[in-house]
């Protein structure tokens, strides 16, 4: 299907060679006795036109219309047809002396809008003239083709306009170089990653069931419902290829060598329409650029919600995995993660994920930091998860990129109902200078001192996100290093979070001051559960240089007590289920200082009561 929504045709030529007559031959299908100076602008309906698109055929009189009005329909078509009189030389020579210059004068030199050569009054000849129109054809790259007609016989008419259509829509420049005899290197680049969604075992082969399936997508994007390739007719098309070229077919299967090929034989036996379905089905518009539609799906998202991967969504992405998880370990070598986003114009995330998510000692981003990593993206650019999984071939297997994300309920209902069903959470961390974030951050990777210390800082990332299990189930928390830098002011974006992790370092005593005065100034009176941590507890403490130790800060403010963090040998991993659980349940905060044996007894009952009230549910559905 096109991306055009209609064609608009110019016929232009010198007066005489039968412009007017054309257009009213093709509307009446009989030759006019009495021919006007200019024919009115005719609608051609699109369920008439073999493409489906409404078509605005224009004629030019220059008896009627001035030489302004003339530039500005050059400008306004999509595709002209230069008429001459095959009897005439004079109308042939103007072709190339006046007319063709003169449209590269309205358009620009290097336009791309095709041209349409008409040969009329064919039934004047006993010869063609084709031959004579050829230098043309190779001198100007705009010309697609010549065709010669007769009004007055009707020879052609229809072809004529019909070849001016598919010129619009299907145009030869974008994705065949006619003086190289091949594609353009955009069309092979185009065709190479529509080869790769294709390939769906990645062994860099189309075998036939990929080939039938490819095809069934193709036709359906085309709104064309034909009979799927038989096997004979695959047969006889792979025979073709091996025939042509080496190593076109292996193990009888197509290969990328061979699918480029037979797209190139496509367009040089005039089928630009098969290459330009694929195209199109695949989401690429007329300069072979992705559109901007297919790409960026509309979805809404409240100002209260967040949004994460669907089911459909993770199973696409571990597909993607799998598949290029060539020697099954698990992890992604770097050779493993370039092919996988080789069909993405670039690779999306940057040297700090490798310090954002989990990886193995090699450094190798592992499945679990993969789908990782996709979860924090989805969280805070859910445009670019988007964009990726349309070039990653989402659409291939599903529907729009839309059903691969899920769009949580604001988070004020939540709160008021005492239930999320969100399982991604944001935690900010938040604390003075060295006290020790980034190993908060890293720790969360299952990173200690002694493997932090051998990492190059311009690579760290101000993120780390990894699965916490909560009350049995598995949540992603994301922390957040924030960085207060003016007069320890935070905004908007910093405020957002499920949680707040206020930082301190038990050996330096004016660490805990700057924590209590954030507390006070930002998170007193906001819904946002806080977790004061007490860093570096493998060195001794130091009394905090403040009015409150921190257990009686947190008691006076009703805040769960300090809890201890070390990452020197063994990480204290407590610390983040205990702010995934807060962030989990908001809504038990206020209990949690009280006695922490009971905040996980109501936790433990909250998961309880969730589980009976679905077997109710189910239960009371099964009786209706």
């Amino acid at each position: 299907m096109s991306t055009k929504s209609d064609v608009r045709i110019l016929l232009l030529g010198d007066p005489g060679v039968g412009k007017t007559s054309l257009i009213l031959t093709l509307v009446s299908e009989e030759f006019p006795e009495e021919v006007p100076a200019k024919a009115e602008e005719i609608t051609i309906p699109a369920d008439v036109t073999p493409e489906r698109v409404p078509t605005h055929i224009v004629d030019y009189s220059s008896q009627e219309q001035d030489e302004e009005t003339l530039q500005a329909e050059i400008v306004k078509s999509n595709v002209i047809c230069l008429v001459y009189s095959v009897e005439d030389e004079d109308t042939i020579e103007r072709i190339t002396t006046f007319w063709l210059p003169y449209i590269r004068q309205c358009r620009g030199e290097e336009h791309s809008n095709p041209i349409i050569l008409v040969g009329n009054k064919s039934d004047l000849l006993d010869f063609s003239t084709m031959e004579t129109m050829m230098p043309i054809l190779n001198d100007f790259a705009e010309v697609e083709t010549c065709v010669e007609c007769s009004a007055r016989t009707l020879k052609n008419i229809s072809e004529m306009f019909y070849y001016a259509q598919k010129a619009v829509l299907h145009p030869t420049a974008p994705v065949y170089n006619p003086e190289e005899k091949e594609l353009t290197p955009l069309c092979k680049k185009a065709l190479t990653r529509v080869f790769k969604i294709c390939d769906l075992d990645n062994d860099h082969l189309l075998n036939d069931d990929e080939v039938h399936l490819f095809q069934v997508y193709t036709e359906l994007k085309r709104k064309c419902f034909n009979a799927p390739l038989h096997q004979q007719a695959l047969d006889d098309v792979k025979s073709i290829v091996k025939r042509n070229i080496t190593d076109g077919v292996k193990e009888n299967a197509l290969t990328l060598k061979g699918f480029l090929f037979l797209h190139t034989l496509f367009i040089q036996r005039g089928r630009h329409e098969t290459t330009w379905t694929v195209m199109r089905a695949f989401g690429y518009d007329d300069r072979l650029q992705l559109t901007r539609d297919f790409l960026y799906p509309k979805i809404m998202v409240g100002s209260g919600s967040t949004t994460e991967l669907t089911l459909q969504g993770i199973q696409f992405l571990k597909m993607v995995f799998n598949k290029y998880d060539e020697d099954s370990d698990g992890c992604l070598s770097p050779p493993e993660l370039q092919n996988l986003f080789s069909t993405c114009p670039v690779m999306p995330w940057g040297q700090d994920v490798n310090n954002t998510v989990c990886t193995n000692p090699n450094g190798w981003i592992t499945s679990q930091g993969y789908l990782a990593q996709w979860a924090l993206t989805t969280l805070l650019d859910v445009p670019r998860t988007i964009e990726f999984l349309a070039y990653l071939g989402y659409q291939y297997l599903h529907d729009s990129q839309v059903s691969a994300i899920q769009v949580t309920r604001d988070k004020k209902i939540d709160l008021d109902k005492k239930h999320t069903s969100r399982n991604v959470f944001r935690c900010h961390v938040l604390g003075a200078k060295s006290v020790g974030k980034t190993s908060l951050l890293q720790g969360h990777l299952g990173r200690n001192l002694r493997y932090l210390a051998t990492l190059e800082k311009e690579h760290l990332s101000t993120f780390t996100i990894n699965t916490v299990q909560v009350y049995g189930q598995e949540k992603y928390l994301m922390l957040h290093e924030v960085d207060v830098v003016v007069s320890d002011m935070l905004n908007p974006t910093e405020m957002n979070c499920d949680v707040a992790c206020l930082l301190y370092d038990v050996t330096n005593p004016r660490s805990f001051e700057f924590c209590a005065k954030m507390y006070l100034k930002h998170f007193i009176d906001s819904r946002i559960p806080v977790l004061f941590v007490a860093g570096k507890t493998e060195y001794p403490a130091v009394r905090q240089d403040f009015e409150m130790t921190p257990p009686q800060f947190c008691q006076k403010f009703k805040l769960p007590p300090p809890e201890d963090f070390a990452c020197l040998d063994k990480i204290n991993k407590d610390v983040y289920i205990k702010l995934a659980t807060m962030a989990a349940y908001p809504h038990v905060r206020d209990v949690v200082l009280q006695n922490d044996r009971l905040f996980m007894k109501i936790g433990v009952g909250l998961a309880m009561a969730s589980v009976f009230g679905f077997i109710v549910y189910r239960i009371t559905k099964a009786l209706r």
